[in-house]
């Protein structure tokens, strides 16, 4: 199909800066394409540590309590396995990621979602989540900022969740991959919050943050047994990260925090844009405050959040994700990326404030029919 415009992947646009380029191909010039320990290169575990606790205050030991994984998506698959028994329950946030309730069951789990509301700003409300945990509940799992609402959640109610696994002996997840992508406030490391480390599994990385998406490097901090178990899956399920992609991170940590603060910036302003330009043409959407998203209802177009998706691809060729992607809570609305140029975002509002036109006339026109003659494909 030609002259798409998506706005369907979760990644950035930006190319991996130059100086971390530059220091991959130097690495592969200089021969550095063997294995590494399982943990991951030293060097970049205590530069890991070493970022932490400059950011959030939170302190790890880099030979005991880092190991470093190919991407947080390994992370987190090796997180869940080790923890997880048999029937053991995860609470989490959905409308989410989408690899989140499928891991769980993989891993043997059961998944208990927790539905959060774009009226609320998608906030996860810690008294529901302490209506969802049982006697089989083993961990509460998080994700903020948030894919696919861009939510992000204020630090007393962070708070208040980790009480919650305080007084229930539960483990914390805590999938920050977004961390650095917050425009409104400061972000909260879980770790960091009073009770927390001790029962709090941190998974970060670089994919987002610093474009770096197709190296597949990231990282995982928890207490030195939780380390132990993780490692004793990841050396032979992966054996390492790759080491060209690990002295990339190295570089990245010592010498690209200004490539990060530009390409936030970016980001905040096509938001700004783009968050806006959805508001002005009938879709409505929360303020996202942290990430690359934004997940506007498409209630008032009559549409599910599929026919929505599918029409305005091959009516106006914008692409974008149905919310039930997400969840089945994701219905009624869709997930747009804005890791786009401003001229493509531009244009592909203009494209879907006719394709929404279109669908309003329709159901003026025909009263009581929008929910078949308008919906057709």
């Amino acid at each position: 199909m030609q002259d798409v415009i998506s706005l369907g992947v979760g990644e950035p646009d930006f190319v991996t800066p130059w100086r971390i380029r530059e220091a991959a191909i130097y690495a592969i010039e200089r021969g550095y394409t063997t294995y590494t320990s399982n943990a991951g290169l030293l060097e970049l575990r205590e530069l890991v540590s070493a970022h932490l606790e400059a950011l959030y205050g939170v302190a790890y030991d880099p030979n005991e309590e880092i190991v470093i994984t190919v991407g947080v998506s390994e992370g987190l698959d090796l997180t869940l396995r080790t923890l997880l028994n048999p029937g053991d329950e995860v609470i989490y946030a959905e409308p989410c990621y989408v690899s989140y309730a499928p891991g769980i069951a993989f891993a043997g789990g059961v998944g208990v979602p927790v539905i959060t509301r774009g009226e609320d700003g998608f906030r996860l409300d810690p008294e529901a989540v302490h209506a969802a945990i049982t006697d089989r509940t083993k961990a509460i799992l998080l994700c903020y900022p948030g894919n696919p609402t861009g939510a992000t959640q204020n630090r007393e109610d962070l708070q208040r969740i980790v009480d919650l696994a305080c007084r229930y002996d539960l483990f914390l997840i805590s999938d920050e991959i977004y961390d650095r992508l917050t425009y409104r406030g400061e972000h909260t490391c879980v770790a960091s919050l009073n009770g927390a480390r001790e029962r709090t599994i941190l998974l970060n990385g670089f994919s987002k943050s610093y474009a770096m998406t197709g190296w597949r490097v990231a990282y995982v901090c928890a207490p030195a047994p939780v380390i132990e178990g993780l490692l004793k899956i990841h050396q032979y399920a992966m054996l390492c990260a790759p080491h060209v992609a690990q002295l990339a991170a190295i570089e990245a940590l010592r010498n690209a925090e200004s490539d990060v603060k530009e390409m936030v910036h970016e980001y905040d302003r096509r938001r700004r844009f783009f968050v806006g330009g959805l508001n002005a043409i009938g879709l409505t959407c929360p303020d996202p405050a942290g990430a690359f998203y934004a997940f506007p209802s498409i209630a008032a177009t009559g549409l599910s959040s599929e026919e929505f998706a599918e029409r305005l691809l091959y009516d106006e060729r914008v692409a974008v994700v149905p919310g039930t992607a997400f969840g089945p809570s994701g219905e009624g609305h869709v997930r747009c990326s804005y890791a786009a140029s401003v001229d493509q975002l531009e244009e592909a509002l203009r494209r879907m404030e006719r394709f929404v036109k279109r669908l309003k006339e329709g159901m003026r026109s025909a009263p009581g029919k929008h929910t078949t003659e308008a919906t057709r494909v």
